[in-house]
């Protein structure tokens, strides 16, 4: 009887320590931050369309139509592996992505100018699609952003902390986070001119 009482005592405090939700938590950031590069390779993939109906209204948008396909060429090349993701990478990867994401706001710019552009229907489509895909990216980095979260509070709060010091040996992860130059920017208000 008492070995009984024992053993549910220490089932109960492993279940309690985080010697399940450590792992489980990091799964989740690795997961969270699949999904993250997963919404970019979309948009990647949509961005060819999208230029190509641009090209044909806008030729002589050559250049911003040239650094769109520049941005997405970078944005492309630089992958995130989740067991290896360091500040460094993270960085750089969100560096790649902002350009893209910059280049595709001058894109955009030239498409007000061209109401016959914005009136044809598969152009109206692939704004959808990528709007869409700008959401779901947002969405995604939430997710990655909460699930890192989580992660850091286990592996930094008592009593986990003491199984992930004793056991996993875990550093917090780097949040997600703007490179210096898109944060001044996203800090400015919008401007908007009617």
């Amino acid at each position: 009887m008492r070995s009984g009482i024992l053993t549910i005592i220490f089932c109960l405090s492993i279940s309690a320590c985080g010697l399940r939700s450590i792992p489980i938590a990091k799964n989740d950031v690795d997961a969270a931050i699949a999904e993250v590069t997963n919404q970019y390779k979309r948009r990647a993939d949509l961005v060819p369309s999208l230029v190509e109906v641009v090209k044909g209204y806008a030729k002589h948008e050559r250049e911003t139509l040239e650094q769109v396909i520049g941005a997405r060429a970078k944005a492309t090349q630089i992958t995130l592996d989740p067991k290896k993701v360091t500040p460094e990478s993270l960085t750089e990867f969100q560096k790649a992505q902002g350009n893209l994401t910059q280049a595709l706001g001058r894109l955009m710019v030239i498409v007000e100018r061209y109401p016959d552009l914005k009136a044809n229907q598969n152009f109206r489509d692939l704004q959808i699609q990528l709007e869409g895909t700008e959401n779901r990216i947002a969405v995604a980095r939430k997710r990655n952003i909460d699930a890192i979260k989580k992660f850091n509070d286990l592996v930094s709060a008592p009593p986990e902390s003491w199984t992930n010091s004793l056991v996993y040996h875990h550093e917090k992860l780097a949040q997600w986070t703007l490179p210096e130059t898109e944060r001044a920017r996203a800090e400015q208000p919008p401007s908007v001119k009617f």
